[in-house]
């Protein structure tokens, strides 16, 4: 493993001007050993190690060492493999694909997947994407659904040539309703619920089968005078069907609820299968991508578009995915919310796109991580870090670096002389800035980095990090040196930590600083002013404890969600 860690954090370091990135060399680690995740906290602490030893030679030792333990990293990279290749479409240009959502729920990963994979088909093939809310169920849907939906498909960078709600075409679906009627593939139904479950059950017909068209005609024009539950359309297929879809599904049903669109103005609402079908195959939907669980409707589909001579989508379903740990039914979500186990819709347990957006998730790494989960037809559960990896790609090239100490335990180091400490905003990018600190010889240290040192033996030295070295001796600190190659070469035991100056001259300076963790554990500590240059929703790394991303800032106390390490 060795071996794979030094490989990788040297293609690293000579793409990256010499200095090798962790998040990146941890990225291809798995990428080429998948297994590793599962002891993935003990091979960050070996890449780490390996890393500073790379980072430590100079470009020309990196390149030769690169070219005599894997020469085969400096070869250029054959073209990606085409994530659609697998469906063997046919390069026509102008492909019309949909992603419908129905508004009932704040989008996941989930939606994201088949919403990104629709758009970047189109693309693809030069054609048109449409955004439709499939919203013909009024017990469900509600307005802030619509909007959170829009805002954050925007936000991923998804641009539709169409938007499309599935209710404004109730008179369309009432005009195929009425066909399949006439022409005798459709019957209006009074039997109960349980009658009809057991009717496709056992595959026999009731009475309301076996009327005639104008019968059913009759009863469908007077079915908005009936009261809900009294009656549905089905269609008339085949009782004892194989796929268990085509056995008489119902296609109309009444709901007296208000609609969130449309108010009372209509009561029969098209079923799922119908107005999916007929919207897809009336606006001309060539191929659609999604989720595995409609895998058997696509035969109702298809035949319903048959019957009313409509365009034949045709369709490709994946498998789901899932986040360890994370629920993504509608239901739990809800039910977690109301008993107070969840913050709401973006709680930062939850991969909605409103909870990653909130904790510092970039657009472009969650669309990489989707595209990276490929069309496989196999169900998976992934780990948060399968999604981290990506997000940190992008985070360590530009975010920020500064303190913030947790539990500040102050410390005086005697001897300690004036220093102006500058310290760069970003290791490898000076251009972004530095922090600049006056220190005496008082300072704030976190209380566990106070207790590690006070575990270690006399003569350990400390190093304050881009700052000072000192020594502990007879419980006391002693300065030392500034230098850090003093650091590098004690001989004994060492360790860095970072720090605020804490004499009174600074600490007019320093601001409280709370952080929201997963767990909905807050973290309370001290940060410099130099926090305030800031923006909300901006993502920075508090070093040594992770990306954070600056949520608000309340009574003098500036608050952040925790982002991931």
């Amino acid at each position: 493993m060795e071996l794979i860690i030094r490989k990788y954090a040297l293609e690293n370091a000579v793409k990256h001007n010499g200095k090798a990135q962790i998040g990146s060399v941890i990225g291809s680690i798995i990428q080429e050993k998948p297994e590793v995740k599962k002891n993935i906290q003990k091979i960050k602490e070996e890449v780490i190690r390996i890393v500073e030893e790379v980072n430590s030679t100079n470009k020309e030792n990196q390149l030769e060492e690169l070219k005599h333990i894997a020469p085969e990293l400096l070869e250029k990279k054959k073209e990606e493999k085409d994530i659609f290749e697998s469906l063997k479409l046919p390069k026509k240009q102008g492909l019309v694909t949909a992603f419908p959502p129905g508004p009932e729920k704040y989008p996941h990963l989930g939606h994201a997947k088949a919403c990104i994979l629709n758009y970047l088909l189109a693309k693809k093939h030069n054609g048109k994407f449409i955004l439709r809310f499939e919203d013909t169920n009024p017990n469900l849907v509600k307005k802030e659904f619509y909007e959170i939906f829009e805002e954050n498909l925007s936000w991923l960078g998804v641009e539709w040539d169409k938007l499309q709600y599935a209710s404004d075409n109730m008179e369309l679906f009432y005009k195929m309703g009425e066909k399949l009627i006439r022409r005798g593939h459709a019957y209006v139904c009074f039997c109960e619920q349980n009658k009809i479950k057991q009717s496709r059950k056992t595959g026999k017909e009731c009475k309301c089968r076996k009327k005639s068209a104008k019968e059913n005609l009759k009863a469908w024009r007077e079915m908005k005078n009936y009261e809900e539950g009294s009656c549905v359309v089905r269609m008339k297929i085949d009782l004892k069907h194989k796929n268990t879809t085509m056995r008489d599904p119902a296609i109309f049903r009444i709901i007296e609820s208000r609609h969130a669109r449309l108010g009372n103005e209509y009561k029969i609402w098209p079923n799922y299968d119908f107005q999916n079908a007929v919207m897809d195959g009336y606006y001309g939907v060539d191929f659609r991508i999604r989720s595995k669980e409609f895998e058997l409707r696509g035969e109702l589909q298809n035949y319903i578009q048959k019957l009313l001579r409509l365009k034949q989508t045709k369709t490709y379903e994946i498998a789901r995915f899932e986040i360890k740990g994370v629920p993504s039914s509608g239901r739990i979500i809800r039910e977690m919310i109301e008993s107070n186990k969840l913050m709401g819709w973006d709680d930062p347990q939850l991969t909605t796109l409103v909870a990653l957006k909130r904790r510092g998730f970039k657009p472009e790494a969650i669309v990489d991580f989707l595209i990276s989960t490929g069309i496989s037809k196999a169900e998976s559960v992934l780990e948060w870090d399968d999604l981290i990896i990506h997000n940190k790609r992008l985070l360590d090239k530009e975010a920020k670096r500064y303190f913030f100490i947790e539990e500040p335990r102050k410390i005086i180091i005697e001897n300690s002389p004036k220093i102006n400490a500058k310290i760069p905003l970003h290791p490898e990018n000076k251009r972004l800035g530095f922090r600049e600190f006056r220190t005496g010889n008082e300072f704030y240290i976190e209380e566990k980095d106070l207790e590690k040192i006070q575990k270690m033996g006399d003569n350990s030295m400390i190093r304050l990090m881009d700052c000072i070295n000192f020594i502990k001796k007879n419980n006391k600190f002693t300065f030392h040196s500034a230098e850090y190659k003093n650091y590098k070469s004690h001989k004994g035991n060492k360790i860095i930590i970072h720090w605020l100056p804490a004499d009174n001259e600074n600490k007019k300076n320093l601001i409280n600083v709370e952080i929201l963790m997963p767990d909905h554990e807050i973290k309370k500590g001290l940060g410099s002013s130099y926090l305030k240059k800031i923006k909300t929703e901006d993502v920075i790394q508090f070093e040594r404890f992770g990306f954070c991303k600056l949520d608000s800032e309340e009574k003098r106390v500036m608050k952040f969600w925790f982002t991931h390490k």
